[in-house]
């Protein structure tokens, strides 16, 4: 085996090394055994070399920074510690995009048309636009499935330095691009013990809850059929048990039926394509009104991240004048 009983930390080592002392023939060779052999490795020295790699990161090379990033992120999913690895890879993808923003505008300039797909670069585009905005514009999709590893730790969306930066470079490359990025923007927006107040127009009961690591309104849906439904509060067709546990941290997805119309206080349709962070909020608390299903919507219920797990926790019940107080805010809803 390549990656024998401590061969993998000795590349590591010799990475390292090459990278700090600017030593870009044997940089280069080491970074070639460490991708060939990054999947015979031990999960424990993938554990290690995380945090290692994440030190080094700034100090790559733009061109395998984003491989680097990958790397650590896949040692993050192997047990790696995703805290002292984030910083550095939020702080690596926000320069990358801050930099593919400035691709996506020197490409505009002459005309060109359409930006090209990430790998549909040439020598001439590197040479015209700058070998920096056109790396970092090669590098997006690679920065955004590391960066997706690390938000997968409730952890890190609560604590790690850089999310509102990185949100905003993001947000900013979308608007040049017109790409969205969603995994990423997604991942970004999720929300950890984010109250939430639900009404069912219906009987004007309400109901107090907190959403943690929902990655999309289809996943929420499922999660407050089960918490509101599932416990009697509120009329419907519940979801399986399966497909609650696919929502919460079981593997894969099973078939469901909506059980609700979810709209906002503004009355507008609450899109189960969307995510928990677009819902309106009112008297500082996210707010959503259950209206019987317009029509019958079936899909495969899970989770939108498959490495974050997700709930929906029931509080309790409002008092009947503060659900009244509530929905007297309420716009009708739009059709």
């Amino acid at each position: 085996m390549i990656f024998g009983r401590g061969r993998f930390l000795a590349t590591i080592g010799a990475f390292e090394t090459a990278v700090r002392a600017q030593d870009t023939d044997a940089a280069e060779r080491a970074f070639e055994r460490l991708t060939r052999g990054f999947g015979k490795a031990r999960d424990a020295d993938r554990q290690a070399a995380g945090p290692r790699l994440a030190a080094l990161l700034e100090q790559v090379p733009p061109g395998p920074r984003a491989v680097v990033a990958v790397l650590i992120g896949a040692c993050v999913e192997r047990g790696a510690d995703p805290s002292a690895c984030a910083p550095a890879v939020f702080a690596g993808a926000q320069d990358a995009f801050e930099q593919a923003a400035v691709f996506c505008e020197r490409w505009a300039e002459p005309g060109r048309g359409d930006l090209p797909d990430h790998e549909g670069l040439e020598d001439a585009d590197f040479e015209r636009i700058g070998f920096e905005p056109a790396m970092a514009w090669q590098s997006l999709p690679q920065f955004e499935m590391a960066c997706v590893a690390m938000l997968n730790s409730p952890r890190v969306r609560r604590e790690a330095p850089g999310r509102a930066e990185l949100t905003t470079a993001v947000a900013r490359v979308a608007e040049l691009s017109g790409e969205q990025f969603k995994c990423l923007a997604y991942a970004l927006a999720v929300l950890d013990d984010e109250p939430l107040v639900v009404l069912d127009r219906a009987t004007g009961a309400g109901f107090a809850l907190r959403a943690s690591g929902i990655g999309d309104n289809f996943q929420l849906h499922t999660l407050l059929a089960d918490a509101l439904i599932g416990r009697g509060l509120v009329k419907g067709q519940a979801p399986s048990a399966e497909a609650v546990a696919c929502c919460r941290d079981q593997a894969g997805m099973v078939p469901t039926t909506g059980s609700f119309n979810l709209v906002g206080a503004d009355g507008e349709w609450i899109w189960n394509e969307d995510n928990p962070a677009d819902i309106p909020v009112v008297n500082g608390v996210r707010l959503v009104v259950l209206d019987p299903p317009a029509y019958e919507r079936t899909w495969p219920a899970g989770r939108f991240f498959p490495g974050m797990t997700g709930d929906v926790v029931y509080e309790h019940a409002l008092k009947p004048d503060e659900s009244a107080a509530l929905l007297a805010q309420v716009a009708a809803p739009i059709r």
